[in-house]
């Protein structure tokens, strides 16, 4: 990398799952935005034709004279052709499709077990791990031969799976996960600041908190915002309205199945004490399935709903028909900035600038003091060149850390499971998933568990044809 006038140019960046038309736009967007890095992208994806049509919008953003970044998108054939030579990688690819995932989510309704999401925990996290993680072992394996030294930077669910794959596959990896779910519990904090304390525009970054546990399923144990503890504002901001929840202006509940009141998030404050950190819809999954979704009336209760596989399926129409105007330049690419940090970090590891944002990374500096060292977990950490050194969070409260274990402790058996193809090691995951466990019986869980794997059996190993 050459610097000039705290400028880089020439940055090599391979972005793994190149035709993507949500998280690939958001980046595009971003880089066209920050005027101290510039380069090329090189996408790669098994839709090639997808990665074209990026190719094309890339360019076309990148040549628009507000662009204050300039990047050049070109398509790569193979892991090999993107990774040689780069200095990030990113990963943002969809395991499979969504008709894979229609049965992730919704099978499991046969037995009254409803997934909000279905791509972390629960049933569908399983399902989607056992085909996700054979990918992203061949990605550790070409990035150990192609790309040793370069940062790779993961935004694919499973999170924690993905992650604690790559260090498995290739130890001495330069890698980590980025998720925002941490970001939209401080605009909560902002928002609930604002309202309580007659305050307006205060900065979600300036909402300083400690992070501490795993992707999905995080929390604060600590709150301010300019030297003010925020945990007593946020109780009684609960007190006097935890019946109708907490929502920003634009996002009621209702009317997207991605938004929430809060009411979670609120309750599992009156219970533990600490500020549950994800959307409403992950943390509802890591809870036993009969307190927040328990049935679609419970959800509706609690002010979140269930993400549908065919909502899903409707909104890549609109993203595909997006990608089609964009491609022809009928549209254009809206340039406004996503509120992600992935640039940020891209520039904290270049050396122009430092950063302290949430990172899921392996709890081998232990982090979370009572945690396992070969636990994913999700802190703060300081990123400077060439660097990610992880910020100690402390313990987690031991009632909080009842609830955290058994997907720890999961996500060990998910990960032999999906390595040495072995259904035993998937069907103790499985049972001793908090949304299952105590709601089937074995012979239940057994039926259920090898539909979902024969549904999804063309993005496994063959072996698991044989298991099922």
């Amino acid at each position: 990398m050459k610097y000039a006038d705290n400028k880089i140019t020439d940055l090599n960046i391979a972005y793994i799952g190149g035709g993507s038309r949500g998280w690939a736009w958001t980046f595009m967007t971003d880089l066209s935005m920050e005027p101290a890095l510039g380069g090329t992208i090189r996408l790669y994806d098994i839709d090639q034709e997808a990665a074209k049509h990026n190719e094309i919008i890339g360019n076309r953003l990148s040549a628009r004279p507000e662009a204050v970044g300039k990047w050049n998108y070109e398509v790569s054939s193979s892991l090999k052709d993107a990774l040689t030579g780069v200095d990030f990688v990113v990963i943002s690819i969809l395991p499979g499709t969504f008709d894979e995932m229609q049965s992730d989510v919704h099978l499991p309704e046969r037995h009254g077990i409803y997934q909000s999401v279905g791509d972390t925990a629960g049933p569908g996290g399983l399902i989607r791990a056992l085909r996700t993680i054979p990918m992203f072992v061949e990605i550790a394996e070409a990035v150990k031969e192609y790309a040793p030294e370069a940062w790779v930077i993961n935004y694919t669910n499973p999170m924690t799976l993905c992650v604690k794959t790559l260090y498995h596959v290739f130890p001495e990896i330069k890698a980590f996960g980025c998720c925002h779910e941490v970001f939209g519990t401080q605009k909560v904090l902002k928002g609930i600041v604002e309202q309580e304390m007659g305050l307006e525009d205060v900065d979600r970054a300036e909402i300083l908190v400690n992070v501490l546990g795993i992707n999905h399923f995080t929390w604060f144990d600590s709150a301010s915002y300019k030297g003010i503890d925020l945990f007593p504002v946020y109780e009684k901001f609960i007190d006097g309205h935890f019946e109708e929840g907490y929502e920003e202006a634009d996002r009621n509940w209702m009317n997207s199945s991605f938004n929430c009141a809060n009411r979670v998030k609120f309750d599992l404050f009156k219970k533990y004490g600490l500020i549950a950190a994800a959307g409403d819809r992950h943390l509802a999954e890591f809870m036993p399935g009969n307190t927040y979704l328990r049935d679609p009336e419970t959800v509706s209760s609690w002010k979140f709903g269930l993400t549908t596989v065919d909502y899903r399926k409707k909104d890549l129409q609109k993203r595909l028909d997006k990608s089609a105007r964009l491609v022809s330049g009928e549209e254009e690419v809206e340039m406004k900035p996503s509120g992600e940090e992935g640039i940020l970090l891209i520039k904290a590891l270049c050396g122009l600038t430092r950063v302290v944002s949430n990172v899921n990374i392996p709890n081998t500096d232990r982090q979370i003091t009572n945690m396992p060292e070969c636990a994913v977990v999700e802190t703060n950490a300081v990123f400077s060149r060439d660097s990610i050194k992880p910020i100690v969070a402390g313990e987690i409260p031991d009632q909080v850390l009842t609830l955290v274990a058994p997907h720890v402790q999961n996500h060990e058996l998910i990960l032999k499971a999906a390595l040495d193809c072995n259904y035993d090691l998937a069907f103790e995951a499985f049972m001793n998933d908090p949304l299952v466990r105590g709601r089937i019986t074995e012979e239940e869980g057994h039926a259920l568990l090898k539909d979902m794997i024969r549904n999804t059996l063309a993005y496994l190993p063959k072996k698991w044809a044989e298991l099922v």
